[in-house]
Parts: C-alpha cells; sequence; structure tokens
C-alpha cells in the first residue's frame, strides 16, 4: 500500500504540477487570510497580520514542497536504481537472459504475425469517409421457387439454410436508386478479376490487369476523392463509346508509369477500346469490393458493353441475370431496421417489375449487413481458420510466459538469502516486489522488443502461404502503430504474467529462515511444487498444440493422397481471354481452334487441349440434365449436373480413362449433330438400370456417346461429381465468354517451352497475353494453400511447444537436482547405485510428463472437436495422432530430464556433503 501511495504521489507531481501548483498557491492565501483574520480578531493590525502570516504559512508551504520534490525524486532514484540493478542481474546471468528473451521472441513474434493478418482479415475497414455507415444490400435466396435463377458471383450459405448473395441485376439497382428511402444514394460495382480480367495494351505490351466497373456516383457515395486528376463523375457514366475514361490505382500508376504526372490524360486501350486516364486513386484506397486487394482500373458501368459484351447483350439492360454489388450509406435520423423494411418493400416491387413471379414464389429476404469491409470475402474465407491461429498462437505465448515463470521461480528460490539480506537491512516487501517485477519487466520489453524484430521479418510468411505464383496475394502484410501498440501491451502483459509467481514467492521470504538457510537437508521434499505444477502445465498446453499439429498434418497428408482422376504431372497451364470485340461468337471459336492447332506444332508439347474450365481451381459450371423420355417425376431430384466444355484431346492430355463408348475427335464440328461424354457418377445417378450411350438429353438432344471415368473437378473434398462434357465447338453462345484454359501435356520442363508457347500465341494474335501462366500441380497446390498454412503454422507451433517444455522441464529438473544435492550425496554414501539415482530422477520426470500428458489429451478432446469442419479423413479423436503425440512428448519429457539426471548419479558423496 505504501508502495502504491508513493507512486500515486510521484505520478501526480511528475504530470500534473502546474495543476498542483496553483491548487497549493490558492490554498496558501486562502490559509494566509483565515490566519490574518486569527490576528486582527487578538488586536494585531492588518498590515503586520498579513506579513507575519505569510512568513510563517509561507516557511510551512516550502518546506511541504521540498517534501514532494524529495519524494518524487526519490521514487525516481528509486525505481532508476531498480532498473540499473535489473539489468545488472540479467547481464550477470546470460545464459538464463538469453532463453527467457528468445522464448519470449519466439512467443512475441508469433502472436505478431499472426495478429497482423487477423487485423487485416477480422478488423481494416474500407478507408472511406465513415465506413460505419456503409451498407451493402444482402438477400438471402430460397433454395426453391425462387423467382432468381440466373447470378454472377459469390454466394454462401445462409444461417437459415438458403443462399446469401449481393448480387442485383442492373435494372433492379434502377429502381432500388430511384425509389428508395431507407438509404442514403446507392451506387453500383462489380469486381473483375480472376478469369474475368480485362486486357490493358499501353504502349504496345499487352498486360492483364483487374478492373472494378462502377456507377458514376461511387467516388461520392464512398465519400473519397483521388491523388492526382479527378474521379469518375455521374457525366462518365452515361457515353459508352467516345471520350471513354478510366481512374487507376496508386498500385498500378508505380507499376505501369512509374509515378509520372504525365499519366493524366493518356489514352490506353482496354479490351482494345481508347480509354483515356483521368485520375489516379489515394494509396491507401483498394476498391468496394476488398479492403486487402486493390482492382487496377475502374471504369464506368456504362462501358460494360464494349469492354465486357457478352452474348445476351448488354448487361446493362439484362432482367434475368444478377450480378453487380449495391452500397449505400445509412441515414442518421433512420434506423436500420426501418431502412430494412423501407428498401425490402422496394426491392420486392423491383423484382416483380423485372422478372416472372409464380404465385408461389418465395421471394428473396432481404438484409443489410456492414459494407464497411466491402463484400469481406476474406473474413468469411479466412475467419475461422484466423480464430483458430490466434487460439494457438496464444497458447504458444502463454506457454513461454509459464517456461519463464519456471525459471525465475528457481531463480527467485536461488536468490533467497539475498532478499533475505536486502530485507534485514531495512528494505521492505514492497521494495522487494517492485524489484522483482522490474526484471521482470525488463525481460518482457527486450523479449518483446525482438518479438517485434521477427514479427517484422516474419509478415509476410502468411501471405506467402496462401499465395502462389500466378495470381495477386490475397493479403497483403500492414505493419503500422495498431501492431506496435499490440505488441507493446502484449509485452507488459506476459511481464506481469510470468512475474506474478516469482514476485509472491519472493514477498514470502522469511529474514531468518533465509538468512540460516546455508544448509539443504532431505527434510525439504515439498520446496519446488509450484515449478513442478508449472512443468505439469507446459506439458498440457504441449500436448494441446502437438495434437493440432498432427491432425492438421494428416488433413494436408490425406488430401495430398486423394486419387484426383487424372494425371497432373508435366502439364501446363494457361488461360486467354479474347476480346469479344474483336472476336464475337463464333469467331472467338475458330480464334481458339487456330491456337490450339498452332501449339500443338510446338517442340516440347505431346498434345493439346483445353476447358472452359481448369480442374480443381474452385471453378465450374452447372447446368440442368434432363434426359429425354424421362417424366419429371423421375428427374426433378435429380435434374442438375456439373458440365465443362473441352477440347477433342480433352481426355488424353489429361490423362482420363474413357470406360465405354469413344471421346470426342474430329467428327465432331460446329455443323455435326452435338455430343457429349458422362462420367461414371452421372451415369450412375441418371441411368441406374440402363445404358446411356447413344440416349439424348436436354432440349438441344445432346447425345451420350461415351462414359468417362470419374475424376476431381472444382474441389479436392467432395465426391466425384456427375459431369458431363461437351465439345468446346459445340458450345452454346456465350459459353465460352470467359475465355478458354490451355492445357498442355509436355515432354519436358515447363521453363523450356514458355517462350515457344508464348510466340505460338502471339502469332495469332499479338494482343492476347498469356494469363495465370502455371502448371497443374501447382494448380492442385494453390487450392490446398489454406490447408498448408495449418498444417506448416501448427507443425512450427508444435515443434516450438516442445522446445519450450523441453526447456521447462530441463530447469525444474536441473534446480530439483541442485537442491537435493546434499540428499543425492546421503543416499550415495548409503549405497545407493547410480542407476537407482538415475531411474529416481527420471521416474520424476516421467510421472510430471505422464500428468501433463493426460491433462493435454483431456483438453485436446474437449477443444479439437470444434475443428471438425477444417479437417479431412481422420476424426479430431484420431487415435493414431493422440497416441503419437503422447509417445513424443513423453520421449521429448525424457530427454529433457535425461542429462540432470545422469549429472545426479555422477556426484561424488564427499563433494555433495560439502556442496552448502
Amino acid at each position: 500500500m505504501k508502495l502504491i501511495a508513493r507512486l500515486r504521489s510521484w505520478w501526480r507531481v511528475a504530470t500534473h504540477r502546474s495543476r498542483l501548483d496553483a491548487e497549493m498557491q490558492a490554498e496558501l492565501e486562502f490559509h494566509i487570510e483565515s490566519y490574518a483574520g486569527d490576528l486582527m480578531r487578538q488586536g494585531m493590525a492588518r498590515e503586520e497580520a498579513f506579513r507575519r502570516a505569510r512568513m510563517e504559512l509561507g516557511s510551512v508551504a516550502a518546506r511541504k514542497e521540498e517534501c514532494r520534490e524529495s519524494l518524487g525524486l526519490r521514487l525516481w532514484d528509486d525505481l532508476r536504481a531498480d532498473i540499473v540493478y535489473g539489468l545488472r542481474m540479467l547481464r550477470k546471468s546470460p545464459g538464463f537472459t538469453s532463453i527467457a528473451v528468445a522464448s519470449l521472441a519466439l512467443g512475441i513474434g508469433a502472436n505478431t504475425i499472426i495478429f497482423t493478418v487477423a487485423k487485416q482479415v477480422l478488423l481494416d475497414v474500407l478507408p472511406v469517409s465513415h465506413p460505419d455507415q456503409l451498407r451493402l444490400l444482402t438477400y438471402e435466396n430460397s433454395r426453391t421457387k425462387s423467382p432468381i435463377h440466373r447470378s454472377w458471383g459469390d454466394f454462401y450459405r445462409g444461417p437459415n439454410g438458403g443462399t446469401l448473395s449481393t448480387s442485383f441485376s442492373y435494372p433492379v439497382y434502377q429502381i432500388l436508386r430511384e425509389h428508395n428511402r431507407g438509404l442514403g444514394d446507392l451506387m453500383a460495382f462489380k469486381y473483375m478479376g480472376g478469369y474475368n480480367r480485362l486486357t490493358a495494351t499501353i504502349d504496345g505490351h499487352a498486360d492483364a490487369v483487374s478492373a472494378e466497373l462502377v456507377s458514376g456516383n461511387y467516388y461520392s457515395v464512398l465519400g473519397i476523392g483521388t491523388a492526382l486528376g479527378r474521379p469518375i463523375e455521374p457525366s462518365d457514366d452515361t457515353r459508352p463509346g467516345e471520350g471513354a475514361v478510366a481512374v487507376i490505382s496508386d498500385g498500378y500508376w508505380a507499376r505501369a508509369f512509374g509515378r509520372s504526372p504525365s499519366v493524366i490524360g493518356k489514352t490506353i486501350n482496354l479490351n482494345l477500346t481508347p480509354v483515356t486516364i483521368v485520375g489516379v486513386n489515394q494509396p491507401s484506397f483498394t476498391c468496394a469490393t476488398s479492403v486487402q486487394t486493390a482492382a487496377d482500373f475502374f471504369v464506368p458501368m456504362s462501358m460494360q458493353p464494349v469492354l465486357l459484351p457478352k452474348a445476351q447483350g448488354s448487361l446493362l439492360s439484362e432482367k434475368d441475370l444478377w450480378w453487380v454489388q449495391i452500397m449505400g450509406r445509412a441515414l442518421p435520423d433512420v434506423t436500420d431496421a426501418a431502412a430494412l423494411a423501407s428498401t425490402s418493400v422496394v426491392l420486392d416491387q423491383a423484382i416483380r417489375a423485372t422478372l416472372p413471379v409464380a404465385s408461389d414464389a418465395a421471394m428473396p429476404r432481404l438484409t443489410l449487413p456492414s459494407g464497411a469491409r466491402g463484400l469481406n470475402h476474406a473474413g468469411r474465407n479466412l475467419g475461422t481458420e484466423i480464430y483458430v491461429l490466434l487460439a494457438l498462437v496464444g497458447l504458444v505465448l502463454l506457454l513461454a510466459c509459464a517456461n519463464i515463470a519456471n525459471l525465475l521461480l528457481a531463480r527467485s528460490a536461488a536468490r533467497q538469502r539475498e532478499v533475505s539480506v536486502r530485507m534485514a537491512l531495512g528494505a521492505s516487501r514492497g521494495r522487494i516486489l517492485r524489484q522483482v517485477f522490474t526484471e521482470s519487466l525488463l525481460l518482457s520489453l527486450l523479449g518483446g522488443a525482438a518479438g517485434l524484430v521477427l514479427g517484422y521479418l516474419g509478415r509476410n510468411a502468411i501471405p506467402q502461404l496462401l499465395s502462389n505464383a500466378w495470381e495477386q496475394q490475397p493479403l497483403q502484410a500492414r505493419f503500422d502503430w495498431t501492431i506496435f501498440a499490440f505488441t507493446a501491451g502484449i509485452s507488459i502483459l506476459t511481464g506481469l504474467l510470468f512475474g506474478l509467481a516469482p514476485a509472491m514467492q519472493s514477498t514470502r521470504v522469511s529474514v531468518n529462515s533465509g538468512l540460516k538457510d546455508n544448509a539443504t537437508t532431505v527434510t525439504r521434499r515439498r520446496k519446488g511444487l509450484a515449478g513442478k505444477a508449472i512443468v505439469v502445465f507446459q506439458v498440457s498446453l504441449s500436448m494441446l498444440l502437438v495434437v493440432g499439429a498432427g491432425l492438421f498434418a494428416r488433413t494436408l497428408i490425406n488430401l495430398d493422397k486423394i486419387d484426383v482422376g487424372f494425371r497432373p504431372e508435366n502439364v501446363l497451364l494457361f488461360h486467354l481471354q479474347p476480346p469479344h470485340t474483336r472476336y464475337p461468337y463464333p469467331k472467338d471459336i475458330a480464334l481458339e481452334r487456330r491456337i490450339e492447332e498452332r501449339l500443338s506444332g510446338v517442340p516440347g508439347v505431346n498434345s493439346v487441349t483445353l476447358s472452359a474450365s481448369p480442374l480443381l481451381s474452385h471453378d465450374m459450371s452447372n447446368d440442368y440434365f434432363v434426359p429425354d423420355g424421362q417424366s419429371s417425376d423421375e428427374t426433378k431430384e435429380k435434374e442438375s449436373a456439373d458440365y465443362n466444355d473441352v477440347g477433342e484431346n480433352f481426355f488424353s492430355t489429361m490423362g482420363i480413362g474413357i470406360v465405354a463408348g469413344r471421346g470426342f475427335d474430329s467428327r465432331d464440328t460446329e455443323t455435326s449433330p452435338k455430343v457429349a461424354v458422362v462420367n461414371r457418377a452421372l451415369a450412375h445417378k441418371f441411368f441406374p438400370t440402363s445404358d446411356p450411350i447413344g440416349k439424348t438429353f436436354n432440349k438441344a438432344h445432346i447425345q451420350i456417346v461415351g462414359i468417362a471415368a470419374d475424376a476431381k473437378y472444382d474441389d479436392l473434398r467432395e465426391p466425384d461429381p456427375p459431369t458431363f462434357y461437351v465439345p468446346y465447338r459445340q458450345a452454346a453462345e456465350g459459353d465460352m465468354d470467359g475465355g478458354p484454359t490451355y492445357e498442355l501435356r509436355l515432354k519436358t520442363d515447363p521453363e523450356g517451352v514458355l517462350a515457344a508457347v508464348r510466340e505460338a500465341v502471339a502469332s495469332v494474335d499479338k494482343d492476347l497475353p498469356l494469363i495465370d501462366v502455371r502448371t497443374q500441380t501447382q494448380q492442385i497446390d494453390g487450392i490446398l494453400s489454406q490447408e498448408r498454412l495449418f498444417a506448416t503454422l501448427t507443425t512450427a507451433f508444435g515443434v516450438l511447444a516442445l522446445v519450450l517444455a523441453c526447456i521447462g522441464i530441463y530447469g525444474i529438473m536441473a534446480y530439483t537436482v541442485a537442491r537435493r544435492t546434499n540428499e543425492i550425496g546421503v543416499r550415495i554414501a548409503l549405497g545407493a547405485q547410480a542407476g537407482q539415482v538415475l531411474r529416481m530422477i527420471l521416474g520424476e520426470t516421467s510421472w510430471l510428463a505422464a500428468i501433463g500428458i493426460v491433462v493435454g489429451l483431456g483438453a485436446a478432446l474437449g477443444v479439437t472437436r470444434f475443428l471438425t469442419s477444417l479437417l479431412y479423413g481422420l476424426k479430431p479423436s484420431d487415435p493414431a495422432t493422440l497416441v503419437g503425440a503422447s509417445l513424443l512428448l513423453l520421449g521429448t519429457a525424457l530427454g529433457a530430464g535425461w542429462f540432470p539426471a545422469w549429472r545426479a548419479s555422477r556426484v561424488q558423496p564427499m563433494v555433495a556433503l560439502r556442496h552448502e
């Protein structure tokens, strides 16, 4: 209590000196007037009374001020002495200091790395004006009887079992904007990335770029401007032909134009359409779609028919296809509930005005979630994983704290005589407590500084694990003051956490017993129980982390062992996006045929094919599958199947066997009867009792000519889906609008043929850049990036946990042996053999490890059941993983305790008896 009172007084003197001076002066004047009044009532003249009052009370105030000054200086001197003494003690124990700082650096560094990513995924918002006011229009669509049948965009499972989507048709957006009263002005946008990127031709060089189509009020609704030039304005959103404009991102400005101010007014080609650059975005702004990834170009929504013409014509007038995202701002005088009710009514009217709605239709249910994070793809895709990683890395830090607490307990016990001497010389328990906490905080600050450096150096580890060689990183590591504040806060917290137990032990020291404690006897067996309890706690935490590492590592192994149904080795992939303005249907089919023929002649290429969707890329197409001659009752539960438009050599190039009938060949042309090849899964689903070959399906009466072996399509975790394949030369208008992916089976290394492949494509059209060049093996690795991230990080955390547990066990056993040297010497003098002493110490180590393993197993069984959705091919209670983790920890514990045990068995009786 005295320490707290002194600290409070020192704080007031140090931080509120001016206020205290004013208060003290006012108080002094009040007392002078009161005292002078008393003197005047005793008959003293007024002037003499005030002179005497000022003289007497002024001297008292001066003495008080001197006391306050001395108190503040003394406290500062004491704190400085504590810091100097603490640093001296840490320097005198370099081994202890190195282990403690390294343990903390690893724990705090790992937390800093994970928090850097967690902040970006879970906390960062769009750098716009008042992002908390943004509302993203979202609806939950019924799985049946919905009037919305065609959409282009992301969708995910809703809490009520329906499908959540943010895609609206452009006519619906126009109606919502015109009649909306619940929100502020509504703006529309659509991100064009992945296979929907644009081709930018700048000074004769073609490059694939991402873009965001935006309405004319985009910048005004978001409340942002540009760093250079001007933003897109409403007048720009009315002229899709001449005078087309664009704003570029700060990153693309740096990459393509070297930050030259002359970029404003420069005309380039986007998908062969001349576009004038009128502005450059602020460096912090990404796009309305994502907080993490910036679009390269921002173009008016009215440019869609020119830049991205579709088979059905302009999407701006298309009522059936829902594809744009809508965002608005909450009004200050309208509650969210009122805004939702008002906007829902307008949406219902807009749907009925643009789509045929059956009497029993299930209308979409509108919601207005926050738009502060854009579409929040990263939060939905990585949210669960980030929370799990935060929990795991928190356990690592807790393990490091327990490890240092154990070391400090042993060190504190060794310094009991020092503490007793200091207390005998007059040091208070508060002063001892302050000294212990000062040393703990010094350790934590040193560890925090080292952890911050490790966090900064490793900040790109997670983005790199999630990225692949051909796409832009989904996350960009950004270090800012929030990260520094987090690291500083966690450093101070850890210092208080692991310094608590040693501080409590120090304050319980008895001066007399401490001064007399110059001989350790065999009767003192209960000391060190706190350290052993911490070791058990460490082993338990390590068990939990090692089990998690084993589960995720085995999940990755199981996924790697999956039979994908084709041969991914030596297959090169790349994507092309022919501009629709130059290659409208059917010219695009003819172009793809010419490129396919040209690539087949490249040296080192065995065979060439193409497909609308590459295998195992999280990209697929789905359509109705209705066999001719089957009634609606027979097909109502099995009316859809996956499909892919492919080249005639697709099955041989990809190594997918034809088990019945035939594959595609030169007979299957644009003018020949439409044909298809189905896989076994589709044949079993739709033709369980008959041979499907020769049968036809759907309105086009497509004839099945072969049955292919089952193969994975878009996801490794899912069973092989029922799939039918059609020749791309017979693809319907619009099916290949996204451009094809070419698959080349090579005889040699991809690097050796890549230049020739680029030349072959350029010989057909120099304005067609190769997009997303990779191998099929890299493509499969890319969709396993999250599993690989978990396996890598949890394995690293598990290894770190084993190292920390090993240090903790070694420390407590070495300390135990040192304290029991006298006892061990007596045992050996009385006839104990070295092997018996060795078994005694290892037995104690084994019991500590066994208790920790049992507790850790219980915790693992209780916690890992929440990880079921992240695992594949095994359960959270997988016996092999649990047994393996138990044996690994037991072996680690015995290895850590071996050297102290061996050293104990080598003790000489005479040396041990004279030890103290």
